[in-house]
């Protein structure tokens, strides 16, 4: 046997070196090993619509985040900043596994959500939210998801007027958006100072909450 080789198949590599330094086990992530900032760098990087949008720049992931929770804050001005903090960190597991495109999630099933299910229980307890969002939340959530991707697909992916009303639906009355893609640096910089507003409102900064899970 040459050195160095092991009887047996080798286990595939199933962990992630963030730039922070932490060692992100994908398969079995512990919230001890997220961070923002490292969340914050991947999706400051990660394009939405695969990249397919006009624009010098890529319209990031980050960028999104924090629309989402701006349209969120819009519907319902009375919302805890807790769920302002879990609409900024909705999409947070794609730091490391992407910004798929739906048709392509509905695609691949139920394991893929596991997957992502698994990441963002993860993020949540690191960050002091409770590790399942209650399903009202989770409905205002994806309303917001909804509205931002309406104006992201007649803005910046070329769909008509009609095709991304009939996809997404119609955004929340009295709410409209101009978008200009942001470089990554800027998107990830107002990403973190969003989470430190949000996180301070919350009661969370300071204080030993990483993992509470109630």
């Amino acid at each position: 046997m040459r050195k160095g080789l092991r009887r047996g198949k080798p286990e595939p590599r199933a962990w992630q070196r963030m730039l922070s330094g932490r060692r992100l086990d994908l398969l079995d992530p512990s919230p001890m090993d997220i961070e923002i900032e490292d969340i914050a760098h991947g999706l400051a990087r990660v394009a939405r619509w695969n990249g397919q949008t006009i624009g010098e720049h890529a319209f990031s992931v980050a960028q999104h985040c924090l629309v989402v929770e701006e349209i969120m804050a819009h519907v319902r001005p009375e919302v805890e900043p807790r769920w302002r903090l879990a609409a900024l960190l909705h999409d947070a597991p794609e730091y490391v596994i992407g910004d798929m495109i739906s048709p392509f999630k509905a695609a691949l099933g139920v394991d893929y959500r596991t997957f992502e299910d698994m990441l963002e229980t993860a993020i949540h307890v690191r960050f002091g939210l409770p590790a399942t969002t209650p399903a009202d939340i989770k409905a205002l959530i994806k309303l917001a998801d909804r509205a931002c991707a309406f104006f992201e697909a007649i803005q910046l992916a070329g769909f008509s007027h009609e095709e991304a009303l009939e996809i997404f639906g119609a955004p929340p009355v009295g709410y409209s958006l101009h978008i200009e893609p942001q470089p990554a640096s800027v998107a990830q910089e107002r990403y973190i100072h969003r989470y430190d507003v949000l996180s301070e409102a919350a009661g969370y900064r300071g204080t030993d909450v990483a993992f509470d899970t109630e």
